[in-house]
């Protein structure tokens, strides 16, 4: 059903209390994002009951009111022109919420700052990784020829060199100069340095340091993510103290030149030893959790997924992803992911079948679909949370989908891409993909009609 988008966004704008309350407005694929100066003053009931909007949430500092793909952009259009704000970018928004947040919100909403803009380099390397794949084992004369050579170059590069990407990216998160960034991921997989996937630690050379004290491996960073963001972090520290404290005729010389030496020599000599065995440990775990026989510890983190969803710390898989993908090419994490996505969808059609006003069928129809599709914010949020045994039932399908990946040992290519489009980065374990959301949504759908939920004659909802 089409609405007036500008009759939407002026509703909207009453309902968080004027143009005087609002800070900041911007938009993501589905979410108007407002910050606002007081949240109090802000009626979330009024919004929810705004013609088109979806659900409403308040997460990361910001009040966010789910419209749906496509009508977002117009309705946020309508807004800015209502509330007389200039267009800002999602990033602006976010650093304006980022000062309403505690430093644990604050670390994960940066964690997602370095990782998520790299999504599209790690899912066009993984879907060309996965149809590769498939073309080799459905064509396996493929392989031996040139042009599938070229190919498989071209979907393992980002990977390669991922530590790069990932300096770039976390130098700008940080306030860093990205190309200082991508200097220390250089550093960090030179071709001096022995190759990390190819090096027998016993058997590569030792690097004095600290005029011989002690010494450290010659080994390079590749299949590793975490030592990478801590040592740009440190980069981007020293640079932002270097440029108040250096004199301006001189800071174009003395500060990239400090900055790169102080923070290559601190990055092999320390954080890089210390904190690559960290992570190994840290990835060590979670693979193991996720391999518990019986596949206990996935079916716990499949109930679990949902809820981090909408906690807003779910950003924080994607280190885990990027590490796995980065450490053993294989992502184990991403299908129990996408196990609670499509249980969550799933829970959302039952209510979409089982509702008897229009309303409630118009807003959950569309939601579900879109969490077969990977887009779960309207179900969760504009359906799910709302009457909460869905939620409950989304839970339970997510667990046991995600039980199913674990038996079946289901692992992707990328991160970034789930539900049905995950088909195209699980291509070597699709039948047990296809098991796991067909488990994922039949329980999760099965629950959500069992359990029901209570419908009140003039909107209002009860669980």
């Amino acid at each position: 059903m089409a609405i007036d988008e500008r009759a939407a966004a002026r509703a909207v704008l009453d309902a968080v209390g004027g143009p005087e309350n609002v800070v900041s407005a911007a938009h993501c694929a589905t979410r108007l994002r407002l910050v606002l100066k007081d949240d109090s003053r802000a009626d979330r009931a009024a919004a929810e009951a705004v013609p088109g909007v979806k659900g409403v949430f308040a997460a990361q500092g910001q009040l966010q009111i789910i419209f749906g793909t496509g009508i977002v952009d117009r309705v946020t259009e309508a807004f800015l022109e209502a509330a007389h704000l200039g267009h800002e970018s999602k990033k602006d928004v976010k650093a304006a919420a980022a000062g309403k947040q505690n430093i644990l919100l604050r670390a994960i909403k940066t964690i997602g700052d370095v990782f998520v803009p790299i999504i599209p380099a790690i899912v066009a390397s993984g879907l060309l990784m996965g149809l590769l794949e498939g073309l080799g084992r459905a064509v396996p004369s493929l392989a031996d020829s040139g042009f599938f050579t070229l190919l498989n170059l071209f979907s393992n590069a980002a990977f390669t060199f991922l530590p790069i990407l990932i300096a770039v990216s976390a130098a700008k998160a940080f306030g860093g100069n990205p190309y200082l960034g991508a200097v220390i991921g250089m550093i960090m997989i030179h071709p001096n340095l022995v190759n990390a996937w190819s090096a027998a630690e016993a058997a590569v050379p030792q690097i004095p340091v600290w005029f011989g004290l002690y010494s450290v491996p010659a080994v390079g960073y590749q299949g590793h993510v975490i030592p990478v963001v801590l040592a740009v972090f440190f980069m981007s520290r020293l640079e932002r103290f270097l440029h108040k404290i250096v004199p301006a005729m001189i800071d174009l010389f003395v500060t990239p030149l400090t900055s790169v030496l102080v923070t290559g020599y601190v990055t092999l000599s320390v954080i890089g030893p210390v904190f690559a065995r960290l992570e190994t440990w840290v990835l060590g775990g979670v693979e193991w959790l996720i391999t518990i026989p019986f596949g206990i510890g996935a079916f716990l983190m499949g109930g679990l997924y949902a809820l981090t969803v909408v906690t807003g710390v779910h950003h924080m898989y994607n280190v885990i992803e990027a590490g796995m993908l980065s450490s053993v090419g294989l992502n184990t994490w991403m299908p129990i992911a996408s196990a609670a996505n499509v249980a969550q969808g799933a829970a959302a059609l039952a209510v979409a079948l089982r509702a008897k006003r229009k309303k409630t069928k118009a807003m959950a129809l569309p939601a579900s679909l879109s969490a077969f599709l990977g887009i779960t914010e309207p179900a969760i949020f504009g359906v799910n949370i709302r009457y909460l045994r869905p939620f409950a039932a989304g839970a339970v399908g997510g667990a046991c989908g995600a039980l199913v990946s674990s038996l079946f040992g289901v692992g992707a290519t990328a991160y970034g891409v789930t539900g049905v489009f995950g088909f195209l980065i699980t291509t070597e374990y699709a039948f047990g993909y296809l098991i796991s959301l067909v488990t994922a949504a039949v329980v999760g759908f099965a629950v959500s009609w069992l359990l029901g939920f209570r419908e009140e004659p003039d909107g209002e909802t009860m669980a």
